[in-house]
């Protein structure tokens, strides 16, 4: 009968809670569980006032998941060490071929409370958190009661054949998880050598992009091959999906994939680099990133250009500061035939000269280019070392001071001039003929 076996099954489990009970190890591993407590209470006060004290101020230059990592575990220290030290005991007393089943369930609870923590401290996606903290506290359930092998057995009793690959419910839980920890560690890991590379000296700052994407591509490609290998999977069988991805990069990606190898491109040839002030078609900044589909430039008004790299291979670029920085600028200005034009160029190129920004080793040059209906054309021409903090400003400091120098040399600008000229005199007047009857 179900009622007579149910009743089994209580009597045995209140028969087995009466003989630990009575075991004197009952009362031994319950006084070890509080004297681990005590021990992890004083460690991880003492860790804490040790990495308080100065340890928290050398990693400053760490990536950010790493001090996000540290962070978390100072503040569950008490808990990790607790979990080391239960584990610890259990491992001893269980080759001493001595009871430690209170201990061993301390340890899985412990650990599932502290892989909760740690993923409510690093993870912000609430949904992801609720998952984790489901799974952590059933692997501990099961541990406690003993059926995590049978469960596990359980998830690798069913199974498909694809090819040679023997794909089971718990071979897919497995590289999930794996390869989730993976890439997260890879990450963390391409971060950490994408902050050393860009504090390189030594390394332009194309070179510093290409290393950091070359690395960050081959870690993540390590991950899933170290991932794969370990679960037992055989790479090969990923062959057959190879003429899938082939015909989906021939249809459908292949701007995804022209965009990637124009930006490995343009940082191998370097024709394009962080900091340049380049411009294409309409758009022109600053470029301040390169990543694998596109640069972002800015425009310092507040707006940024975000430009696929195929454009910057296929499209007329102008790069400002290709072979230098230093920047030509024209500012063309008329003047009357009244003025003397070797007086107006000497005024000119003096006031470039002691305008601020322009470069005095490149000297300013002016030139008399045309003479117009309307009056005489020059063409002024100076250098800038900044062209980054504005070149529209810096003509209107040229234009503004010319004008104040014109007006006290009495030299004007050039306007148009019309005259009408009326003649005196009557017009004929046409005779007016009376009908008559």
């Amino acid at each position: 009968m179900p009622w007579a076996n149910i009743h089994d099954l209580f009597s045995g489990i209140i028969r087995a809670i009466r003989a630990d009970v009575s075991s004197p190890w009952f009362y031994a591993q319950f006084g070890i569980i509080l004297a681990g407590m005590g021990l992890a209470l004083g460690f991880a006060t003492a860790v804490r006032g040790n990495m308080a004290s100065g340890a928290l101020a050398r990693t400053v230059e760490w990536p950010l998941s790493l001090r996000l990592i540290l962070r978390a575990l100072l503040r569950h220290a008490g808990i990790l060490i607790f979990a080391l030290l239960m584990g610890l005991c259990h491992v001893i007393m269980a080759h001493a071929a001595v009871p430690s089943y209170l201990i061993a369930a301390a340890a899985s609870l412990a650990t599932a409370w502290l892989a909760v923590r740690m993923a409510a401290s690093l993870i912000r996606n609430d949904f992801l958190v609720r998952i984790i903290s489901i799974v952590a506290w059933l692997l501990a359930v099961l541990g406690i009661f003993g059926l995590l092998q049978p469960a596990s057995d359980a998830l690798d009793s069913v199974s498909i054949m694809l090819g040679t690959l023997r794909l089971t419910p718990l071979l897919v839980i497995k590289v999930v998880v794996f390869l989730g920890l993976a890439l997260w560690a890879s990450n963390i890991l391409s971060n950490f050598l994408e902050t050393r590379i860009n504090h390189s000296r030594d390394l332009t700052p194309s070179i510093q992009v290409l290393l950091t994407k070359i690395v960050r591509l081959a870690l993540m490609v390590l991950a899933v091959a170290i991932v794969m290998s370990a679960a037992g999977i055989d790479l090969s069988v990923f062959a057959l999906f190879s003429g899938a991805v082939g015909v989906g990069l021939g249809f459908g990606l292949q701007k995804i994939v022209g965009n990637f190898i124009s930006g490995m491109i343009l940082l191998a040839d370097k024709s394009v680099k962080p900091g340049d002030l380049i411009t294409v078609d309409d758009s022109s900044g600053r470029v301040n990133a390169m990543n694998t589909r596109y640069i972002s430039v800015a425009a310092g008004d507040g707006r940024v250009f975000l430009i696929p790299n195929e454009d910057l291979i296929t499209k007329k670029v102008v790069n400002w500061t290709y072979t230098d920085s230093s920047t030509q600028l024209k500012v063309n200005f008329s003047t009357t035939y009244d003025a003397d034009p070797n007086l107006v160029c000497r005024l000119a190129t003096e006031i470039a000269s002691a305008t601020p920004r322009v470069i005095p080793l490149k000297p300013p040059s002016c030139l008399l280019t045309d003479f117009a209906e309307t009056g005489m054309k020059f063409s002024l021409t100076f250098w800038i070392a900044d062209p980054d903090a504005g070149m529209d400003n810096v003509r209107s400091d040229v234009l503004l001071a010319l004008w104040d120098a014109f007006k006290r040399a009495n030299i004007h600008a050039p306007y148009p001039v019309r005259e009408i000229r009326l003649q005196s005199g009557a017009l004929p007047v046409a005779p007016v003929h009376e009908a008559r009857d």
